[in-house]
This record gives structure tokens, sequence and C-alpha cells, in this order.
């Protein structure tokens, strides 16, 4: 299939079967991101529960360079989709060189400036001093790898956004399945403990980007090539625009998790700090798995509403998004249902020895489910408005859930509730969010009915 061929796929098949075809891979791909960290915690939980809390400290830190990698692989990806849409390949192929080699070279300075100071890291996402070691231990080769892991996430978007998203599928799904493979021998088996579950997932990330390099070679894919690398105000503008959403809600997100894990050590009883910590770091990341079939959906909408909004078939955006959204609710709505019942069942995969971790863990899961359907809702209106490029609208959404509201409600609530508090925070700013994003939501569905 040619980039031509490509185009007349995304702007002739009908929209749902279209953001379904996407979306598939795209799921698949979100949750084999997500299962990285899941698999980790899962066979760190059995060393000890200090140890666990130094895997759920470190999660903060991955946020950190997939907030990176998205940034530069929406902010040049959604510009792409936009340009294979009027036909502007060779514009697209300078943009995907520009949005490749830049984050490149952040990782190796990240790389770099962190590896020479990993316990000071781990105190500044929030690790505790029994938990220091730990953390610092998971995060020594994730930290030399952080160059391959944030071009991948920058691969994988760029890929996605073009329409390609089974070849950026193949990449992360191999991924996953080595780190799973590594993280049974090392930890187990050759009883590295933390350190083999960093270096499983070092490894295993190595492999998904040299795939995810091979992808960009297939005749359907806009080449890499570093000629084409031709820096610019207007090319960074550009990654600005349609990165941004993407940057503010990873960083709220990664802020987000740090702030939550001081509150946490904050109000808990002080003979359990480490396994209250421990249990909503745990709940974290299974929010984050199950929060990756929103995001798989709604990244395989996005290149459907990109390419059509550069062809100016708005309808067909128009309707891409309404089913999008009722889709996103439905699925969450059975995932949430399944979370609620099977709460116990979940958390003890992580750490079943524990009973104060898997009696906070139960309460603060279920919590989240109450409300968690909400945001299908606001995740596909933000989606919307960052491939379309309105940076502004988008960026308010992005931000709502984890910096608007989240936030401020961290700080608030524990004062009046203690670590109750600190439990209602996350389902108090999903109700805010989905009413924040309504406005949003009638505007533009109004507007692209009209233009």
């Amino acid at each position: 299939m040619t980039l031509e061929d490509k185009y007349t796929e995304m702007t002739q098949t009908p929209v749902r079967k279209l953001v379904l075809r996407m979306s598939v891979p795209t799921i698949l791909s979100m949750m084999v991101t997500s299962l990285y960290n899941v698999v980790d915690a899962a066979f760190v939980g059995h060393l000890s529960t200090e140890a666990t809390a130094g895997v759920g400290i470190s999660f903060a830190y991955m946020v950190i360079i997939q907030a990176l990698g998205f940034f530069f692989g929406h902010g040049s990806g959604n510009y792409i989709s936009r340009q294979l849409g009027a036909r502007q390949f060779d514009t697209a192929a300078t943009m995907a060189a520009v949005g490749f080699f830049t984050p490149l070279a952040i990782g190796v300075c990240m790389s770099l400036g962190f590896g020479f100071n990993l316990e000071g890291l781990a105190v500044l996402l929030g690790a505790t001093p029994d938990v220091v070691p730990s953390a610092a231990e998971y995060m020594r080769y994730i930290v030399y790898a952080t160059p391959f892991m944030l071009t991948a996430f920058t691969l994988n978007n760029q890929l996605r956004l073009q329409g390609n998203a089974r070849y950026a599928m193949v990449g992360i799904i191999t991924g996953a399945v080595l780190n799973i493979f590594f993280d049974a021998l090392f930890i187990p088996v050759l009883g590295l403990g933390v350190t083999g579950a960093s270096l499983a997932t070092a490894i295993s990330q190595f492999v998904s980007w040299l795939l995810l390099l091979r992808g960009t070679r297939k005749p359907s894919s806009v080449h890499l090539d570093i000629r084409k690398f031709r820096p610019s105000l207007r090319a960074y503008y550009e990654i600005l625009m349609g990165g941004l959403p993407s940057l503010c809600r990873q960083v709220f997100n990664c802020t987000s998790v740090i702030c939550l894990n001081y509150a946490a050590a904050r109000y808990a009883n002080p003979e359990h700090v480490a396994a209250t910590v421990a249990a909503f770091a745990v709940v974290s990341r299974t929010m984050m798995f199950a929060f990756s079939f929103v995001l798989g959906v709604n990244q395989g909408f996005q290149p459907v509403a990109g390419f059509n909004y550069g062809a100016k078939y708005y309808m067909r955006v128009r309707q891409s998004y309404i089913f999008t959204a009722m889709l996103t609710t439905v699925i969450l709505a059975v995932i949430c249902l399944v979370g609620y019942i099977f709460a116990p069942q979940i958390i003890s995969i992580y750490r079943s020895e524990d009973p104060v971790m898997l009696q906070v863990g139960v309460r603060v899961l279920r919590l989240q489910c109450l409300t968690f359907t909400l945001i299908g809702f606001s995740t596909t209106t933000n989606m919307l408005f960052q491939v379309i490029r309105m940076p502004i609208r988008s960026t308010l959404i992005s931000i709502g859930r984890q910096g608007l509201f989240f936030l401020p409600a961290l700080f608030i609530l524990p004062l009046f509730f203690g670590l109750d508090g600190v439990m209602y925070t996350q389902p108090v700013a999903d109700v805010a969010t989905c009413l924040f994003s309504i406005p949003f939501a009638l505007w533009i569905v109004r507007k692209l009915a009209r233009i």
C-alpha cells in the first residue's frame, strides 16, 4: 500500500468501520505499554513491600519519558496526518525527521544527567528513606535506556497517526512479551531482584525501538531520513501546537503521581507508610492499564479525524467523534464494573501477603471505578481538538483531570478527611472534568456541522 492508497482508505472507508479498524492495534499497543509496569510490579511485589513501593515511585520517571515521547510523537504526528490528508508528502517526511531526531538527542542528555544521581532522583520523585534504595535500583537500567524509550513513544505515535498502527503494534507487543520473559528469567530464576526488573524493561524497550524503526521503512509509512532533518522555528512551532496538550497532560499526570505519593505517605498510619504508598501506587498502575483501552480507541480515532480534516471532509470528522465518544463510554462502563467486583483479586496480584496494602488498595480501586466511566467522553473531546490543531481548547481539557481539578482536591480534601480525602481526590476530579468538557463538545459538534 502506497501513501496514495492510504489516503484513499482513510477518506473513503465508512467512519465507524475505520475507527474500529484503527483502534484494535492501538488498544493492544496501549495495553502492552501499560503491561510493562504491571508485570514489573507483579514480579517485584513478591520480594517486599518496600520493593513494590520503589517500583511504584519509579513510575513517575516512566511518565516523564512518556510525556516527552508523546509530546514529540503527537506534535509531529498530528502535523504529518494533516499533511498526508492534503497530499503534502515531502513536508510530512521533513516533520518526521525533526520529530524523531530531536527527542533522541534529549534522551541522551537525560540518560547522562540522571545516571549519576539515581538516589537523588528517587527522593525527588517522592521516595521515603526506606524506599529510596529499591527505587534507585529499579531506575538504573531504565535511565540508561531513556533515549530508546523516549523515541519509541515518538515512533509509535508517528506511525499510528499515519494510519499504520499495525506496524507500531508489532514493535510494542514484541517488547511486552520479551519483558514478561526476562522478568521471569531475571527475578525468580537468576535472583536479580529489582535490578532484574529494570534490566528486563530496558532490554525489551530497546527491541521495541528497533522494530518500530523497521516499521518506518514500509511503503505506506513516511520514511525516516537524516537528510530530511531540517530543524526550524516553524517545525518546532507545529510540534508545540500539536504536542502541547499531550505534554501538559503527561506533566500533570507525573506531578499528580508524585504529589499522591507524598500525600499517601503524609496521611497514612505511621506504622504502615510503605504499605499505604504501595497501595496507591498499584492502583495507579491498574487504572493506567484500564485507561489504555480508552487511549487505544482514541488513538485509533485520531488519524481518522486528522486525515479527513486535512482533506476537508468535516462531516466525517464529526461522525467519527460522536461514535468514538460513545464507544469509549461503553467500554469503560464494563471495565469499571469488573474492577469494582474483583477489586480484592486485582490488588492481591501485586502483594497478597500484606493485609494493609490489600485493604487500602481495594478501597481506593473501588472508589475510582465509581467515576472512571466519565473520562472516556472528555478524553475523546481532548483528542479531537488536538488533532485538528486547536491547542488552547485541547490543552485546557487535557490538564483538567490531573491539573485543574486533581491537584487542588488533593491539597484540600485531606485537610478535612485525612487519608480518606486522598482516596476521594480522583473520583472528584473525574466528575469535574466531565462537566468541564461538555461545553467544548457541544461547540465543536455544531461547528463541524456548519463548515
